[in-house]
């Protein structure tokens, strides 16, 4: 495939109302085409509720096994798994307590129940991904992703995951040959359960440039300066629009983060640098397309 295709998929949709807004405007107006669903959290059925309306969107599950904010944020799991939740009844708060604790029985009967769900107030899942990355096993538990890639087979659903390595790619801590390593059973599994991928996965919150940036404009350059490099097949990047709100403001520190990518989805130089470039955005049912069209993974 020589062509450069970009995913933006708009993660923590239903979070909260601060994310909702912000991403709902953003597909009304046509600057958005991918988004998921934090199934436990407290915006989850508006958000649902938006995707059965408006199948033409590409709005999928962001399986939620987390709760990174802790008492200022809570949400516990759909499904009250003794392993899954704190003494306090929430998701855990980071991937290695959630790998540590977590029991594969449980862990299975909550993602299914997040799918569940989300079908119950009449969306159609266009993909799976996930929240954190606590399913991806990058503290050892590697027996978590197949557990995934089984689901999603189940469900027929692409699934966000890297299967190409590229080294500047690599998660924040992980070596270059466990990468490519953790990348090369990942391709083994989109195989074996027939699930679509992108290719690459840039893992936007740990890319320093942009976690440094004090301004928009600085923003907005780093952020161009990563994706315009990037190589020829599927690439998928994440962000987690949201308007800024004194609700976003008392729970999440990187709420002017937020707020920037979602100004980031509306300018017209963002959008014209990626014609000028060449690359093209696409959601997740033209990448199912794609792949069946013969471009694999």
């Amino acid at each position: 495939m020589s062509e450069r295709y970009l995913i933006i998929n708009a993660d923590d949709f239903g979070m909260c109302r601060a994310s909702n807004e912000a991403v709902i405007d953003l597909f009304r107006n046509g600057f958005l085409r991918s988004a998921t669903v934090m199934m436990p959290c407290p915006g989850a059925e508006e958000a649902a509720r938006f995707a059965a309306e408006h199948p033409e969107y590409d709005i999928g599950v962001h399986l939620t096994t987390t709760n990174e904010w802790g008492a200022a944020h809570p949400w516990g799991s759909l499904t009250g798994g003794r392993t899954l939740e704190t003494p306090e009844g929430r998701m855990w708060k980071d991937c290695a307590a959630f790998e540590r604790n977590a029991a594969r029985c449980e862990i299975r009967r909550e993602l299914r129940a997040q799918t569940d769900r989300a079908r119950s107030f009449g969306m159609i899942p266009s993909h799976l991904d996930n929240h954190m990355g606590s399913l991806y096993g990058l503290n050892g538990r590697l027996s978590l992703l197949p557990l995934v890639f089984r689901l999603c087979g189940r469900e027929r659903l692409p699934f966000r995951m890297c299967v190409r390595p590229l080294d500047r790619f690599a998660p924040k801590g992980v070596s270059p040959r466990i990468y490519r390593l953790f990348c090369g059973i990942a391709r083994l599994l989109s195989r074996l359960y027939r699930v679509p991928t992108p290719d690459y996965l840039i893992l936007t919150d740990q890319v320093q440039t942009l976690r440094e940036a004090e301004e928009y404009e600085s923003f907005r350059e780093a952020f161009l300066t990563l994706h315009g490099e990037i190589p020829a097949g599927i690439t998928e990047t994440y962000i987690h629009p949201a308007l800024e709100s004194d609700e976003i403001k008392a729970f999440a520190g990187s709420w002017r983060r937020r707020s920037w990518e979602y100004q980031l989805m509306k300018d017209p130089v963002v959008r014209d640098f990626f014609d000028a470039n060449g690359i093209r955005l696409i959601g997740y049912r033209e990448l199912s397309g794609l792949r069946k069209m013969g471009a694999e993974a």
